[in-house]
């Protein structure tokens, strides 16, 4: 690991002496450390196996949030996707949550939701997790989320034998019947893309940052929708949102079903633990 963060502050254009260097917890995914050098401090991740493109695209994620002006990301400083010795090395970020610091990420997260892109999905395959997610650029939102989002998830399914038997026919039946409740026409906006709990945090003076996006463009609800599935966000931040950024009177209905993906990929992730989920949404709406 020596070797790979000298590659990294070097590429970073520090080239002061290291004072000390800590693992930090960082997820599931990637090596973390906090690098303090005569000259500054950084977060620096490393995946000895990562996927090709891996830290370049969580890289231009960060760069499309930071651009819209709406909410804080780290600065990325440099990376390296090269077999191995793949790492990214961004600012160090630290700071105390404040009672305004949910409010502000509503606040902000409905600013970064005002921008828009062309069509939606993106330009090139991304991750989630480590899964392949495959993208492209669509000119309605229904055939994006059913062909690349839902639909790539039942076929990787089937593939690891999570989903078979009537939970693949209801999905495939749901497949056919989305655009029931998914709507075509919807604005693509700039969207994390992997917003749980664990991605954002409080920077200095209570500022929230964004962290480990999975970009896409989309429909806003999305987003949202999933930072109701395993918590992390406080009541204040969903009214300051509204505040900004008012919900279509759709979300309520449609939320299990944006909800969905995300729960298919923790089934193709981590098993059946998320079965249950999948299928309870499936009864729902099949």
């Amino acid at each position: 690991m020596d070797n790979i963060i000298k590659q990294a502050l070097h590429k970073a254009n520090d080239h002061s002496t290291i004072n000390n260097m800590n693992r930090v917890a960082g997820g599931s995914i990637n090596e973390s450390f906090l690098v303090e050098t005569q000259c500054d401090r950084y977060f620096v991740k490393h995946h000895a196996d990562s996927p090709v493109g891996f830290f370049e695209l969580e890289a231009a994620g960060l760069r499309l949030i930071r651009e819209t002006l709406s909410i804080s990301v780290p600065k990325v400083l440099a990376f390296s996707d090269k077999k191995g010795e793949a790492f990214l090395i961004m600012e160090w970020v630290e700071g105390h949550g404040t009672s305004e610091t949910q409010v502000k990420l509503g606040e902000r997260l409905a600013a970064m939701h005002q921008n828009y892109g062309a069509k939606h999905g993106f330009e090139k395959d991304t991750f989630i997790g480590t899964l392949p997610q495959p993208n492209g650029l669509f000119s309605n939102w229904l055939d994006y989320y059913r062909d690349r989002r839902l639909r790539a998830q039942l076929e990787l399914g089937v593939r690891k034998h999570s989903i078979a038997g009537r939970r693949q026919e209801q999905l495939e039946k749901l497949l056919e019947r989305l655009e029931d409740w998914v709507p075509r026409d919807v604005p693509p906006s700039y969207l994390h893309g992997d917003l749980w709990g664990g991605n954002w945090l409080a920077g200095p003076g209570g500022e929230p940052y964004l962290i480990d996006p999975s970009f896409l463009y989309g429909d806003r609800h999305f987003e949202l929708a999933f930072t109701e599935l395993f918590g992390g966000f406080a009541t204040a931040f969903y009214e300051a949102y509204a505040s900004q950024f008012p919900l279509a009177d759709y979300y309520e209905d449609i939320k299990p079903l944006y909800q969905l993906y995300y729960l298919l990929v923790h089934l193709n992730i981590f098993g059946e633990t998320y079965g249950g989920q999948v299928d309870a949404v499936l009864r729902r709406y099949v």
